[in-house]
């Protein structure tokens, strides 16, 4: 069994057929995945039909020689009109399913030499291989550069200049097909095998980015919550302090009214001890829920917008029983609601207020509001983009909880008023 005449072309025919599957589904594209699928497949046809004409007129060898303008360059240019990210990182994307094609016809060549050349072990090396690598990029990869590929900003030029060297040798340097020349042969599948160690080193590196990331998460909300209690002990050792006093000035303060009322003055007994009373109340501390953490997330970020101006009109009802850890709630709760009071800060001559609405029954759900300037974004996930560096990992956040617990979650805006909606 050679890869000559029909057979040669009918790899290549399999593998532009799989490598825009396997593209469509690592490339994280604007469209849905349906969509990017349709879009991709239609693409099929005139580059099969490009690959016909040059394999009729001028062989196999040929087609080899030009599958890069014919095919991966048209699919280049597509996947970079659809991704939601530019620059080396769509690269990186684009290049990673192409060494998994590469891989798959190199290992199922290997195969097929160890069985005795047979058409039938070619077959099955491809389709053991393929179905390893869709359930390693379904089940692995793609939740992995969801999670995490977004976050790394640097690198990425090296990765891929890594990868496009391993492509240009296997394609263009060493000369022939794995299973016909003996060079090809040896050098392919051991440059791919290479290959597959740098790729692990990569993963490897990309899993110790997601652990760093799931640590500092876990570090913010420790700090969240040591914060949270040190304003809230400050808060009350205050009121203590304020309570200490007002009982000590207690006995002049009845002096005073006895005086006022020995004297027949008792109008003005009346409006000394209301104006008393009313003192005394101002230096109650509000508990917005029996929560500890969420309560101080809640009174830190209302006093920080009543102190830049903003009015604050908040409606909370927590379940004593919370169905979510209560660290990871507070911080989507103080997500939001710095967003909402960032948002409110951009606003000049208009009313700014924040708006906390949280009910517990039929389910736990809650709705943060704000006025904003100009009009909001969102991508193909539903979530605001934005368009200064540094800003939209809030949104991202509370994204990864609504995953985790299984909520739903809508950021919408009409009207001028941007709302952030969550259900548990």
């Amino acid at each position: 069994m050679t890869l000559d005449g029909q057979m040669g072309f009918g790899v290549f025919v399999y593998f532009t057929i799989l490598g825009a599957g396997m593209t469509s589904l690592f490339v994280d594209s604007r469209l849905p995945l349906k969509r990017t699928l349709l879009l991709a497949y239609a693409l099929v046809l005139p580059v099969l039909a490009a690959e016909l004409l040059i394999y009729r007129t001028m062989g196999v060898e040929a087609l080899m020689l030009f599958y890069t303008p014919v095919v991966h360059l048209p699919y280049l240019l597509f996947f970079a009109w659809i991704s939601r990210h530019r620059g080396w990182q769509m690269v990186f994307r684009f290049l990673s399913p192409i060494q998994f094609c590469l891989l798959i016809q190199h290992g199922g060549v290997v195969f097929c030499l160890l069985c005795g050349r047979q058409l039938w072990a070619l077959i099955l090396g491809y389709a053991l291989l393929t179905a390893a690598v869709l359930v390693f990029l379904l089940l692995f990869l793609r939740p992995l550069s969801r999670r995490v590929f977004q976050q790394l900003h640097g690198g990425w030029w090296l990765m891929c200049l890594i990868l496009a060297a391993y492509y240009s040798i296997s394609i263009y340097l060493i000369p022939g097909f794995a299973g016909i020349s003996r060079l090809a042969t040896i050098l392919k599948p051991a440059l791919s095998l290479l290959m597959v160690g740098v790729y692990v080193v990569f993963l490897y590196l990309f899993a110790g980015y997601q652990r760093e990331m799931e640590a500092r998460h876990s570090a913010a909300l420790d700090s969240l919550r040591l914060s949270g209690f040190q304003k809230r002990l400050r808060a009350i050792q205050s009121v203590e302090e304020s309570i200490r006093v007002e009982r000590h000035d207690l006995r002049h303060r009845l002096q005073a009214v006895a005086e006022l009322v020995a004297q027949g003055k008792n109008q003005e007994a009346l409006d000394f001890i209301g104006a008393a009373q009313k003192k005394l109340e101002g230096q109650k501390v509000i508990r917005w829920c029996c929560q500890p953490v969420l309560d101080a997330v809640f009174s830190t970020y209302f006093d920080q917008a009543k102190r830049q101006g903003i009015s604050v009109e908040a409606e909370i009802s927590l379940p004593a029983s919370l169905p979510v850890d209560e660290g990871e709630l507070a911080l989507v709760f103080a997500n939001a609601l710095e967003n909402a009071i960032h948002a409110c800060g951009l606003l000049e001559g208009r009313e700014r207020v924040v708006r906390c609405r949280v009910i517990a029954y039929p389910s736990l759900m809650f709705e943060i509001s704000n006025p904003c300037a100009g009009t909001v974004c969102f991508d193909e996930s539903g979530l605001p983009v934005s368009r200064q560096e540094g800003h939209g990992y809030g949104a991202r956040s509370i994204a990864a909880f609504c995953r985790k617990y299984g909520a739903t979650y809508q950021f919408e805006q009409k009207s001028g008023i941007f709302s952030l909606q969550v259900i548990l």
